[in-house]
């Protein structure tokens, strides 16, 4: 059976679960068939010729070489959404911490440790660390997913209007959206009207520093800003000049960078969105599940390199091959097991930018002979038969 090597601290309903589908759960491995991982760095890991798949126990993969997994053919898991519970709880937190000074407040009553007079002081002090109530100011989310709309939510049950942006919003999305959530046409929607502005997005070329210069300067004086997806989504440079300003009057993230700690008015978790022993355990036993699934059955849920490919077993061989996404694939793969009279009881083929994958289930065994035909076809990366 499959070999798998933990790269983390896995919590061990994860473990239980890879165990009891058969695998062997080594830590030492030289050339496992699959790696569970956390927050472990693999950029600069030599993978065995063995390795099929990556499993990460959380949602970020900025840990994993995508690129490298994908032209080798290694399937790249997330837990999409294991971790989701966590951070809304934290963002919600986060709202009253943009507004009200807590975290400065609790530090000054620390340090009145032992005046006998601290009651007075308490007292007379106080007026230093006030802020607004949320209520009734105007909440702006940017990424509508499954955090985001959750979020927006529970900010319009506290009773804060929210505008929200996603031009990627999905009709599931959409769904969970409280009807007291407003669609914004643009991100300068968002900047212009928002009182406190949540950016919950995934970091990409595109999205990386979008909270910068440019965009604060668009809103409002005293505006509060929550980062708690990526710390690259925002320009720390322009963070630190707008704080210093006042345009930014409190940012709050979970990304802290050597620029912004101890910084005045900047709030920083030590990377606290995930951390809760449930999330762990959701994590990990989303990112075993996944991984299992395809060792076993070929199936591909919540990758981040590969298409998103579920197709019930039929026959007695099922053929999974990634590939480039170019034209006659297909058709070679067919030709080939037409050529030895073999049926294929179904099929499916699914495409993600410039790499798809196929699955062919067919009625009588394939071979180790033509898997090799199969695999030496231009533009195949890996053949497995199941």
């Amino acid at each position: 059976m499959f070999e798998i090597k933990t790269m983390n601290n896995i919590a061990q309903a994860g473990l239980d679960v890879l165990t009891g589908k058969g695998f062997t759960v080594n830590n030492d491995a030289a050339d496992p068939a699959g790696l569970v991982v956390r927050s472990a760095k693999l950029h600069d890991m030599q993978f065995g010729g063995n390795l099929l798949a990556i499993a990460r126990a959380g949602v970020g993969t900025d840990n994993i070489p995508v690129e490298r997994c994908t032209e080798s053919g290694i399937v790249v898991f997330n837990a999409a959404g294991g971790n989701a519970q966590a951070v809304i709880e934290l963002a919600v937190c986060s709202l009253v911490l943009a507004s009200r000074d807590l975290m400065g407040g609790l530090l000054w009553a620390k340090s009145l440790a032992g005046h006998e007079n601290a009651e007075a002081e308490v007292e007379a002090g106080k007026k230093a660390f006030v802020g607004p109530e949320i209520m009734g100011k105007t909440l702006g989310v940017i990424g509508l997913g499954n955090i985001g709309a959750r979020v927006a939510n529970a900010a319009a049950a506290l009773g804060m209007n929210v505008l929200g942006y996603d031009p990627y919003l999905s009709v599931e999305a959409a769904w969970r959206l409280s009807s007291d959530v407003q669609h914004a046409e643009d991100l300068g929607t968002i900047y212009r009207n928002a009182d406190y502005v949540l950016v919950q997005v995934h970091l990409t070329d595109a999205t990386r520093g979008m909270i910068g210069a440019e965009a604060i300067g668009q809103m409002k004086d005293g505006v509060r800003i929550i980062n708690l997806a990526r710390g690259g989504l925002v320009d720390d440079g322009a963070m630190l000049e707008a704080l210093a300003s006042g345009k930014v009057a409190r940012y709050v993230t979970d990304f802290p960078s050597a620029k912004l700690i101890g910084t005045k008015n900047v709030v920083a978790f030590p990377h606290l969105g995930a951390s809760t022993p449930e999330s762990e355990e959701k994590c990990a036993v989303m990112a075993s599940k996944e991984l299992a699934d395809y060792l076993i059955n070929g199936n591909i849920r919540n990758s981040v390199n590969m298409p998103q490919l579920v197709l019930e077993r039929l026959g007695a061989s099922r053929l999974c091959a990634i590939h480039d996404n170019v034209p006659r694939m297909i058709n070679s793969f067919l030709d080939l097991i037409g050529a030895e009279n073999i049926n294929v009881e179904h099929m499916q083929n699914k495409a993600r930018g410039a790499v798809a994958y196929t699955v062919i289930d067919t009625g009588t065994p394939i071979g180790p002979e033509l898997a090799a035909k199969i695999a030496a076809v231009p533009h195949v990366k890996r053949v497995r038969v199941l």
